[in-house]
């Protein structure tokens, strides 16, 4: 092959979009040793990419070699490939970068009398140029610009712009002691100064509001090392958005790590924890060089490393009291440790008395009936008794002999997300205090460009500066809802898009139900279970909530003879 087809096929594996430059160039500044990085981004990157840096600069000679393919300072030998220490190690970014675009390099080593311009088109390199600059500056003019068949599948410039976002936001998580900066189209967008620790750092990009209730995770077994923040027991979400993983301050993605964190909470089906999780772990049991672009690692001992972060999550978790006082997970503690399903305590609820029965961690399960749960009975009807089995599900009879068991949060989902669709506001009410919320710049940026389908949606929101936003008017169900977790999770199935058999307006009007409805530990009265029930047979789906979980399930007479073998 000629240099030019094997750069741009190199390019093919490093430069999938304008955010993987981003990432690149980032990831370089921060090898150096920087301590101020700033992004310039023009028209989503297409047109340009600017990223500046006060870290160790190069010297003329080492500047001509990183324009070399496989010309790299972080590694000399096979053994240094197991134990890499730097983000980037290959010696594929400005040589893979300049082969699809027009690149120029500055740089300058500290307290040098000047630095060198360089510029590459194409890979082709021109003579250096004596400058006056500090640290290094790369510029990255017209990506794709010489293959037109690569530009082509880029996605609108918001999408690609809010890729950029995200890089630049996890690189920050990361480094929290670093000063970011990110400029689009000359308007500051990323403001970060220096944090002291990660939690500082999250505080600057998501707000107080979103990190108060994070628990913090710290784990120390020698070679594995984690810390970090989870959300409690009683903040799981319906989606996986916010959980964020750091091997050895590179953001990676590794399902088995995610799914450890996800176990340690013994959640039911459907929920999920937010987690920002630093694993620190020796360079001889990680491996790094397994992805192109350096997103996926492999352990050495991968059962060993998913129990430690299941251990860790566990005790953090555990530490955190419920509505009772109680621990979330109280005696199940050994149980969860041994790798067994650990039962959550819950309450039975008689509405004719209003007596709770028994306190958390008392012997029943979700959805289960335990032998020593009283028989109070609340009359629905005269002839029709209801009662509460955990937290959400309710059991009625249903005239007929049988009996229904009803999923009160889905049922309410329903209800809600079919008037949401039909276009009815719920009695959208004006807020006597406005909400200010304090969001990611991500959010910020793609609630911004919906505000109309939230107006339609009863949501009235406005640009407060920064990254907040005021909520001034709210659909009724949602006055009390979690209006910041409302947004993100809009911001999130915005994101997404359209997909098979679903609308993005049927999407978010989902999720925005499912913030709207009855949460668990809330008890129905006789008249609101009543009403719910009637509202849910007037539905259009009523057997199932907006993400396809059954509202309710039916076991006639005849199937409960079977259950108890009587026929």
């Amino acid at each position: 092959l000629s240099e030019d087809l094997a750069n741009k096929i190199a390019a093919g594996e490093v430069v999938e979009r304008p955010a993987s430059i981003v990432r690149e160039l980032l990831e370089n500044s921060l090898d150096a040793g920087a301590t101020q990085i700033s992004v310039d981004i023009e028209k989503a990157g297409r047109k340009l990419i600017r990223v500046s840096d006060n870290g160790s600069g190069m010297s003329e000679a080492d500047a001509k070699l990183s324009i070399l393919r496989h010309a790299t300072s972080k590694i000399i030998n096979e053994e240094d490939l197991y134990k890499i220490g730097t983000m980037g190690f290959r010696g594929e970014a400005l040589p893979s970068i300049s082969a699809v675009s027009r690149l120029t390099l500055k740089t300058a080593l500290k307290d040098a009398e000047h630095g060198y311009e360089f510029e590459v088109s194409a890979g082709q390199v021109h003579a250096p140029v004596p400058v006056a600059t500090v640290g290094t500056t790369v510029e990255v003019r017209d990506i794709f610009y010489n293959t037109p068949a690569r530009r082509k599948f880029l996605k609108r410039d918001s999408t690609e712009l809010l890729h950029i976002v995200d890089t630049v936001t996890k690189l920050a998580i990361s480094h929290h002691e670093v000063a970011f900066t990110l400029n689009v189209n000359g308007q500051a967008t990323v403001g970060l100064a220096k944090a002291s620790d990660a939690r500082e750092r999250l505080v600057q990009i998501y707000g107080a509001e979103f990190m108060e209730p994070l628990v913090s995770v710290a784990r120390d077994d020698g070679p594995l090392r984690v810390s970090g923040f989870v959300s409690p027991p009683s903040g799981l979400r319906e989606t996986r958005r916010n959980q964020m993983l750091f091997i050895n301050r590179r953001p990676v993605r590794d399902p088995s790590v995610a799914h450890a964190a996800f176990v340690a909470y013994d959640a039911p089906r459907g929920l999920h924890p937010v987690f920002f999780l630093f694993l620190e772990l020796d360079s001889d049991i990680v491996d790094v060089n397994v992805h192109p672009q350096k997103q996926e690692v492999r352990f050495s001992d991968k059962n060993g490393l998913y129990r430690f972060v299941r251990r860790a999550v566990g005790e953090a978790v555990r530490l955190i009291p419920d509505d009772g006082g109680a621990s979330a997970y109280g005696e199940h503690a050994e149980a969860l440790n041994a790798g067994e399903q650990a039962t959550y305590g819950v309450t039975s609820f008689n509405p004719a008395s209003d007596t709770q029965y028994p306190a958390p961690g008392a012997g029943l399960s979700y959805g289960g009936v335990s032998e020593s749960m009283p028989a109070g009975f609340g009359a629905l009807r005269p002839e029709v008794p209801f009662v509460y089995l955990g937290e959400t599900f309710v059991a009625y009879a249903d005239g007929q002999g049988g009996i229904n068991i009803l999923d009160h949060h889905a049922a309410h989902e329903r209800v809600l997300y079919e008037k949401f669709l039909a276009g009815l506001k719920l009695d959208s009410k004006r807020l006597l205090f406005p909400r200010q919320l304090e969001l990611s710049k991500k959010e910020h940026m793609i609630v911004l460009d919906n505000l109309q389908m939230l107006m339609e949606l009863g949501l009235e929101v406005e640009d407060f500066g920064g990254t907040s936003v005021v909520v001034r008017a709210v659909p009724e169900p949602l006055e009390e809802a979690d209006l910041r977790g409302i947004l993100a999770d809009t911001a999130e199935a915005l994101i997404e898009g359209e997909k098979p058999g679903r609308s993005v307006m049927e999407s978010v009007a989902a999720r925005i139900a499912c913030h709207s409805s009855v949460r668990g530990a809330r008890v129905l009265g006789q008249e609101e279970f009543m009403s719910l029930l009637d509202q849910l047979d007037e539905a259009d789906n009523p057997e199932y909530c907006p993400h396809g979980r059954p509202t309710r399930l039916r076991f006639s007479l005849d199937e409960l003879k079977k259950l108890f073998k009587r026929t």
